[in-house]
């Protein structure tokens, strides 16, 4: 019986370090950033999408993840300037339509693209199989999960919280034109930050996706999911807002 609790409690661990991984985008962008950014699910989706592609055409596991974080991060970048940036004045009305709209886009841009069916990502075979953990045998791939999972959040906060970007950041949140008076180019660092919360997302959604599986409607299906982890995670500790921007 504890044998069975202890499975059940590694399993919620894994899964909830794959949430974590692409709610915290969603923090990002979301809960510094106050942007209703209801397409963060698209950007998670587009991250699996495009490291499935890749590898399944021969690209090495990693090295597809590294390309396809980056395409999607890219493309927030641009999505950003672009789109996000005109509404910052706007209200989150006009947000939750442009950002609900941009994942109608995106679902149908990669389901014609791809396809309708589940996309599956093969994953290297040193993380397949099991692994001995003592009191029973334990899926390796769901312990590096756990284990990216741990890390990401070590890094994230070292960035944030101890690094000079994370400390102009802060300072460019809480007083953007003050930012700007001492020469910190706040938008570029507005741009950077809601990429980086886009890199978040395809991340979580690539490797991820043994667990949240890709589908056309993966945008929407797990949407509510990742909202509600944001919330409970307290997006109100976040101070700033880049509507002065």
């Amino acid at each position: 019986m504890e044998t069975a609790y202890l499975t059940v409690m590694l399993d919620g661990a894994a899964y909830g370090m794959i949430l974590f991984i692409i709610s915290v985008g969603l923090t990002v962008t979301m809960g510094l950033m106050r942007v209703v950014n209801l397409a963060h699910g698209a950007f998670a989706m587009m991250g699996g999408y495009i490291a499935a592609t890749l590898v399944q055409q021969g690209v090495a596991f990693f090295l597809a993840v590294a390309l396809a974080v980056l395409a999607v991060a890219a493309f927030g970048a641009l999505a950003e300037l672009m789109l996000y940036r005109p509404l910052y004045r706007r209200g989150d009305l006009a947000q939750a339509l442009m950002t609900f709209g941009l994942t109608f886009v995106v679902i149908a841009a990669l389901t014609s693209i791809f396809g309708a069916n589940v996309k599956s990502l093969p994953v290297p075979r040193y993380l397949t199989g099991l692994t001995s953990i003592g009191y029973t045998d334990y899926p390796t791939y769901r312990l590096f999960l756990i284990g990216i999972g741990l890390g990401m959040a070590l890094i994230l906060w070292l960035i944030i919280d101890r690094t000079l970007f994370g400390a102009r950041l802060r300072a460019a949140v809480d007083n953007p034109r003050m930012a700007r008076a001492v020469g910190m180019d706040v938008n570029l660092m507005f741009t950077s930050t809601f990429a980086g919360g886009c890199a978040l997302a395809a991340f979580g959604g690539i490797i991820g996706a043994d667990l949240l599986p890709l589908e056309p409607f993966y945008a929407l299906k797990y949407l509510v999911t990742f909202l509600i982890v944001v919330a409970v995670g307290g997006i109100g500790n976040f101070k700033g807002s880049f509507v002065a921007a």
